[in-house]
């Protein structure tokens, strides 16, 4: 028999990006490849990259250079935001041979021969305006739960980002195949389907990016609910212009979908969202809150944040700080501004100094680990349902309920990828919650 070519895959930034990778990996074993770890030698290795993450070409170096000990003489690939936004820098950088943007990097099998290194990294990127087709994807890596893109792209202009130079106009997957890829995850034994995509509240712009909507968020929604033998249903991030009441209300009452919300605010004070160019002012987010709380007061609600945006005085902060701090939510993901070629907000006056942004970023880090300690407090003496994951830490079997409660319990391997009523009774150390059990679910 033929010796078969090795492949192993490194993946960077969002779960849309672990959705895609895992699409291209089957695509490279339909190709006759077989798909390692890449912590071993392979024969190839491909990088998706991000362009959000702070450092990014600073991490795909140190990728780079994992893979090329591994294998001096590997094929290295390179695909994804960072490659379609600056193609030429990671083509510069010692041990890539290809580069391919955002249009190509489904068709990397088209682009690879003989797998031969090259002198200097060959580049395939499109214009942008070139991606406007729209290509599924999920990924089935993790036995307990899937990343399912339902979109792609964005047709937003906030000013500090890049995303829709990396991904093009905003467009969707048609509701048929998104329900067959659903289908199909449920029959491979995972429990939990996370939907992701850029804006997915923006679902339905047909799959060119015609601006007519096929279907709507809410109808998608309603009609993943229906799917059989999936027993969970997450929302990644939504935008809360997006996030109508009506569905919150069928979040609410659904079979599948969890109370879980991650709602993007990025500032407090509406001075600050109109330099950002957001589509909503800050009153229109705590109407969403109020909402959810409404109809699911045991809802968790994560928040994005952005600290020390051009324009962004101390008095700007902490409206921010404040407004958060009042708010019933239950986490934040905390990210520092850091310039971007392309965008509007690089060229912005009112630029704050480094380390007052560090300053900002951990005020609000301490503000995350109060609300989370406080939501996890609120919690105890519910009874929920757990997912337990597949990792042996530390002599612990960790695992999240329906509304994103980090629970922990001695290992126990006929635990892994199984759903058990619980009791949450009290805090650990670490931070993650304690259980006993109720009953066993089938």
């Amino acid at each position: 028999m033929e010796n078969r070519k090795k492949v192993a895959f490194y993946t960077l930034g969002c779960k849309l990006n672990f959705s895609e990778t895992s699409t291209i990996a089957r695509n490279f074993q339909d190709e006759g490849f077989d798909r390692v770890d890449f912590e071993e030698v392979a024969d190839m290795y491909v990088i998706n990259t991000c362009s959000v993450t702070e450092n990014a070409d600073k991490q795909f170096k140190q990728v780079v250079k994992k893979a090329m000990k591994l294998n001096n003489q590997a094929f290295v690939a390179a695909v994804g935001c960072y490659a379609q936004l600056k193609p030429e820098e990671l083509a510069a950088v010692d041990g890539v041979d290809l580069v391919l943007g955002a249009t190509e990097k489904f068709k990397i099998t088209d682009y690879i021969n003989d797998l031969s290194k090259n002198d200097m990294g060959e580049v395939h990127s499109c214009e942008i305006a070139d991606a406007d087709f729209y290509v599924g994807s999920y990924s089935i890596g993790d036995r307990t739960r899937a990343f399912l893109k339902v979109q792609d792209g964005c047709d937003y202009k906030c000013t500090y980002c890049t995303i829709p130079l990396a991904r093009g106009i905003s467009r969707s997957d048609e509701l048929e195949n998104v329900l067959k890829n659903a289908y199909e995850i449920s029959k491979q034994d995972i429990k939990e389907i996370v939907l992701t995509g850029v804006n997915i509240g923006d679902y339905g712009k047909g799959e060119f990016g015609n601006k007519k909507h096929e279907h709507t968020f809410l109808e998608l929604v309603q009609a993943l609910d229906k799917v059989e033998g999936i027993e969970r249903l997450r929302i990644s991030s939504i935008e809360p212009n997006l996030l109508k009441n009506e569905t919150i209300e069928f979040v609410s009452k659904s079979r599948t979908f969890v109370p879980h919300f991650h709602i993007p605010l990025q500032s407090g004070s509406n001075d600050i969202l109109k330099l950002m160019k957001r589509r909503y002012q800050r009153e229109v987010y705590t109407e969403r809150v109020n909402k959810i709380r409404e109809v699911m007061p045991h809802a968790c609600i994560g928040v994005d944040v952005i600290v020390g945006f051009p324009g962004e005085t101390d008095e700007h902060f902490l409206e921010t700080y404040h407004f958060l701090n009042d708010m019933d939510i239950s986490y934040l993901h905390v990210f520092t501004y850091s310039e971007r070629d392309n965008t509007e907000a690089a060229n912005m006056g009112g630029v704050v100094p480094a380390n007052v942004r560090a300053k900002r970023s951990k005020m609000m880090r301490s503000l995350s680990v109060k609300k989370r300690r406080a939501f996890y407090e609120s919690q105890l003496g519910t009874n929920r349902t757990v997912l337990f994951e597949s990792e042996n830490k530390e002599g612990y079997i960790h695992g999240f309920t329906e509304n994103y409660v980090k629970v922990k319990t001695p290992w126990n391997p006929e635990l892994v990828n199984t759903l058990h009523p619980i009791n949450l009774t009290k805090i650990d150390e670490d931070g993650s919650v304690r259980l006993e059990f109720l009953a066993t679910l089938v």
